[in-house]
């Protein structure tokens, strides 16, 4: 409790204030005392409790320190056993250290004796067995030991004797293996060939061994390039034969690795196959050079490559046949396909054997960039992708020359389909020489060569043959009668003689047609092209593609989807062509002649209405001889959209033509009944939706057949179909009817 100070006191309201405070607080104090005393029995009874539970702790705490004194005990204990048995360790270890010295003495004695003996009866394995044991030990550390055992003249004269052993046993291997590879004893080179490992000579052994391998392998590729040279033309591989030699020559490599790699590895131990193919790579980069040459100066391929580099340049208009380039690209993919095949199965071979010989994933990944090196460094892949360039160069000048020779040849065939329509040549040869060129470079294995030549066919695609259907479509349908009969006489009579007959008029006619059903039948074939080519890939790579290589094809392939969109567009030029020139001259006099040939109004009594009206029927039967006599020419899709085509021009006729015509309520019946017929026949005649394209004149029939002008309240704006009329468009067409007062129409809220 705080001190009062009374010096603070100076008048009787202090004094009267300092008692109200003090009786507050005594207050606050008994209330805090009978808090108090009301747990006194509760306090009571815990002390009470808790008195008991201390005297039941006493023999715990007893127990408590006894264990401590066990644990205690015992530890001191452990840490005294676990000493007395590290001491025993250390001694097991000396002892062993002893046995093995020991042991190394004794065969050392008898490594120097029996060295001798062996190399004076030529038994070299002997030799070099007792040769690898002295190696395995450790020289200074025998040396301190005899020194402790007195015997230090009696090593010394060992260790002399072993290491003139040594240098004797090496020498005298390594003249005995030249001896044996000099007389071509497989059997001897072998035998030696194991000896080199136990003398410490692993380097030395595979150079030589692979050294004697890489000769028989030249020996093999030299009698098979010389046998290439005298092939005959008449023979049946005569066009390929070069792509045959280098597959020997791979095929040659791949059987040494497979018949000795098992040897290396029992005597070398693994992890040597990376150090075995730089070997065998230089002797194979020596004959594949040898090789390529031999078939660049045989095929006069490097005239070739000038003519045709010179001629797509536009420096010279020199041309060699596209039949001459056509076979040294048949043989050039198979030159890529089998090196790139020999590629795989060494990166196979090294990474095999690199699992099983090294842990650590860093020293992997370094040694498989040396495989990668070693490949693409090396003479035969730097050649091939030379060739690879030359390659896309040549196949390109065949696609372009092959393409344009199509188009020289272009005639009249009829399409191969249960439909009788006419096309020409042109399409069928184009898009087979395309893909003939794309399937032939999936055979090179070659990703880069597969896209350029993709790239090259949908530019081709895309502009040369595009524009060759687009320029004949420029010419246009003449326009005038056509009839039915006369339009298939022709086009039959243009299919017997390969060429349009016929006059000019007709000639042209059956010209527009036939490209435009090309352009309809290259669409498909750009969709069946794709569909194949993804096929075709898969088959052709497997999974051997990386992520960034499937990436890239498919980039490529998507090409294919521009050349579509470019076919489209010329196909649609064709269909704008054929609006302007036959249908638009034609469905106009026919609404107009429906529209004004009985009657200048639809202001009908009721004994007028009609069910099936004659000039509707006329309208059909007219719009019905129209579209069968492009059906016998057009092929299905094609007319399918010609038929659409002119329906939405029949509708945008149809309305410009009703703008002007005069209704009351029962010539709005009679409208929307002829509208009626009229879209349920162009609904048989077309795959396509009718319905869409009559909105505008469905939703004006609707407001043409209203009792009143309030009704319109009831249509506008509602239904599952949005209106296509404009509130401006709803008020012109309420205007038509003439029994509609203008002063309504202005009144209604739209």
């Amino acid at each position: 409790m705080d001190l009062i100070d009374f010096s603070q006191i100076r008048s009787l309201q202090d004094l009267d204030l300092l008692e109200k405070e003090l009786d507050s607080k005594e207050v606050e104090c008994d209330l805090r005392i009978k808090d108090l005393l009301s747990n006194r029995g509760d306090l009571e009874f815990q002390l009470r409790s808790l008195s008991k539970k201390l005297s039941n702790l006493k023999p715990v705490e007893a127990e408590s320190q006894h264990f401590a004194e066990v644990i205690k005990s015992t530890a001191l204990l452990a840490e005294d056993v676990s000493a007395k048995v590290r001491l025993l360790d250390k001694a097991k270890n000396r002892v062993s250290e002893c046995q093995q010295r020991v042991n190394d003495l004794l065969d050392l004695q008898q490594c120097s004796e029996g060295v001798a003996t062996a190399m004076q009866n030529e038994d070299y394995e002997q030799a070099a067995a007792h040769v690898h044991r002295f190696l395995t030990m450790d020289e200074t550390l025998l040396k301190h030991t005899a020194r402790d055992v007195s015997e230090g003249r009696t090593m010394d004269a060992s260790f002399h004797r072993l290491h003139d052993a040594e240098n004797q046993l090496k020498k005298v291997v390594a003249e005995k293996f030249d001896e044996a590879v000099k007389d071509d004893d497989l059997a001897s080179v072998e035998r030696f060939f194991k000896i080199f490992p136990l003398l410490n000579m692993h380097d030395d052994g595979l150079r030589r061994f692979t050294n004697y391998l890489s000769s028989k392998l030249k020996d093999s590729s030299t009698k098979n390039l010389n046998e290439a040279r005298l092939t005959r033309e008449t023979d049946k591989r005569a066009n390929v034969i070069f792509a045959d030699t280098l597959t020997l020559l791979f095929e040659g490599i791949a059987r040494i690795v497979e018949i000795h790699q098992p040897l290396i590895e029992t005597y070398y131990g693994p992890g040597k196959m990376l150090s075995v193919m730089e070997y065998f790579q230089k002797e194979c980069d020596a004959q594949s050079k040898l090789i390529i040459e031999e078939f660049r100066k045989h095929r006069d391929f490097n005239k070739k490559v000038q003519i045709v580099s010179a001629y797509l340049n536009q420096r010279s208009e020199n041309k060699i046949d596209a039949k001459e380039v056509d076979s040294v690209l048949n043989e050039l993919t198979l030159l890529n396909a089998r090196t790139e095949l020999y590629a795989r199965f060494v990166r196979r071979r090294v990474t095999s054997d690199l699992d099983i010989s090294v842990t650590d994933e860093g020293e992997k990944a370094t040694k498989l960039k040396n495989v990668d090196r070693l490949l693409k460094d090396g003479e035969t892949f730097r050649v091939m992708q030379i060739l690879l360039g030359q390659y896309i160069l040549l196949e390109q000048y065949f696609m372009a020359q092959s393409v344009q020779k199509a188009v020289e040849l272009d005639n009249l065939i009829e399409a191969s389909s249960d439909d009788t329509f006419v096309v020409t040549s042109v399409t069928d040869d184009v898009f087979f020489i395309v893909k003939k060129c794309i399937k032939r470079s999936l055979v090179s294995q070659s990703v880069d060569g597969v896209c350029a030549v993709i790239n090259n066919a949908c530019g081709i695609l895309e502009s040369d043959f595009a524009d060759l259907l687009l320029n004949q479509l420029r010419q246009g349908f003449p326009s005038g009668y056509l009839d039915l009969a006369q339009a298939y006489s022709v086009l039959q009579s243009s299919l017997q003689h390969g060429k349009i007959q016929g006059s000019d008029i007709e000639k042209n006619r059956t010209q527009f047609v036939a490209y435009l059903n090309n352009t309809d039948v290259s669409m498909e074939y750009i969709a069946s092209l794709k569909n194949s080519l993804d096929k075709s890939i898969t088959d052709a790579f497997g999974n051997n593609l990386s992520p960034y290589e499937k990436d890239k094809i498919t980039n490529c392939l998507s090409g294919l989807s521009s050349v579509n969109i470019r076919l489209k567009s010329v196909s649609e030029f064709g269909f704008s062509q054929l609006k302007s020139s036959a249908v638009k001259p034609r469905v106009k006099p026919w609404l107009d002649a429906f529209f004004h040939s009985q009657r200048t109004s639809y202001e009908m009594e009721e004994d007028e209405f009609q069910d099936d009206s004659e000039s509707m029927q006329t309208l059909i039967s007219n719009l019905d001889a129209f579209f069968k006599s492009f059906k016998v020419c057009l092929s299905p899709t094609t007319h399918g959209t010609f038929v659409s085509m002119a329906v939405t021009e029949i509708a945008l006729q149809m309305e410009k033509v009703l703008l002007k015509v005069k209704f009351n309520r029962i010539g709005g019946l009679q409208y929307d009944k002829e509208l009626r017929t009229l879209m349920g026949y162009l609904t048989s005649s077309t795959t396509w939706s009718v319905r869409d394209k009559f909105a505008r004149l469905t939703q004006i029939a609707i407001l043409l057949t209203l009792e009143k002008v309030s009704e319109v309240a009831d249509f506008w704006g509602k239904g599952p179909v949005a209106w296509r009329l404009t509130a401006q468009e709803v008020r012109q067409v309420l205007a038509m009817r003439t029994d509609f007062r203008q002063e309504d129409i202005r009144r209604l809220k739209l």
